[in-house]
C-alpha cells in the first residue's frame, strides 16, 4: 500500500473539506505516519474515514475529527498541552508537533507503552507519559500543573470543574460532551475566572471512560 498517497488523500479528501484549514496543522497531518499507530490487521484502513478499535477495546477517533478538535485549541510552540486518553498515540504525535510540551495520560499502562514506543520511534521527545486516570481529581493534585490547552481524546458525560481549574488564564479545553446518540464537540475558553463554551458540531463517539455515576450529572464549572 502506498501510505504516502493515502496520507495525502486523507488530508485533501477528508480533513481539509471538513473545515480544517490551519496550514501548520495540515503540514503536520501530512507528515505523521498514521499507519504506525494502528493494529497490524488495520494497515489497509489506517487512513480510512473510520474510528478504529484499539487492543484494549477503546477507539482511535477518525482522522478528520482529531484534526478538527486539535485545530480548535489554536496551538503554537509556546504552549503546554495536557492530553487525557493517550490511546494509540496518534493525537499525541500531532499535539507534540504543534506545542512546546505535551503531558499525556492513560489509565491503561499497556496501551500507554504501545503509544510511547511508536512516539519514541518518531523521535518525539517533548512528551511526558503518565499511567494515570485523566478523569480523577487526585491525578491533578499529584501532577500539580496548569496548561494552555487540554485535549480529551474521547467522549465524556460532563467536564468536571477540576479540569477547567487546570487551565491557565486564556486556556482552552476541547471535549466531546453528552449522551449517546447526540454529543457535542465543545470548546471551553477560560477568561480570567470565567468559562465560556461553544458547541462546534454534533457527533457520537466512544466514551473515554464509562462511569455510571456520572451519567446523571450536569456540566460543572
Amino acid at each position: 500500500m502506498d501510505f504516502e498517497k493515502a496520507r495525502y488523500n486523507m488530508v485533501e479528501q477528508q480533513i481539509r473539506p471538513w473545515g480544517v484549514l490551519d496550514l501548520t496543522l495540515l503540514d503536520v497531518l501530512s507528515d505523521i505516519p498514521r499507519e504506525k499507530f494502528v493494529l497490524p490487521d488495520q494497515l489497509e484502513i489506517a487512513y480510512a474515514e473510520l474510528a478504529l478499535p484499539l487492543k484494549n477495546g477503546s477507539v482511535m477517533l477518525e482522522p478528520k475529527m482529531v484534526a478538527r478538535l486539535i485545530q480548535s485549541l489554536e496551538l503554537n510552540p509556546e504552549k503546554d498541552v495536557l492530553e487525557i486518553g493517550t490511546g494509540s498515540g496518534y493525537a499525541t504525535a500531532i499535539l507534540s508537533k504543534l506545542a512546546k510540551q505535551v503531558d499525556t495520560l492513560d489509565k491503561d499502562p499497556e496501551q500507554l507503552e504501545f503509544a510511547k514506543s511508536v512516539l519514541d520511534e518518531l523521535d518525539l521527545d517533548n512528551i511526558e507519559y503518565y499511567a494515570k486516570n485523566g478523569l480523577s481529581e487526585t491525578t491533578y493534585q499529584e501532577i500539580g500543573k496548569q496548561y494552555d490547552a487540554i485535549y480529551i481524546g474521547g467522549a465524556v458525560h460532563y467536564v468536571p470543574s477540576f479540569l477547567l481549574s487546570a487551565l491557565k488564564p486564556n486556556g482552552k479545553l476541547i471535549a466531546i460532551v453528552g449522551e449517546t446518540p447526540i454529543m457535542h464537540a465543545t470548546i471551553y475558553n477560560k477568561n480570567g475566572s470565567d468559562i465560556t463554551e461553544q458547541s462546534l458540531f454534533e457527533t457520537n463517539v466512544h466514551y473515554l471512560q464509562e462511569n455510571s455515576n456520572t451519567i446523571s450529572k450536569k456540566f460543572l464549572f
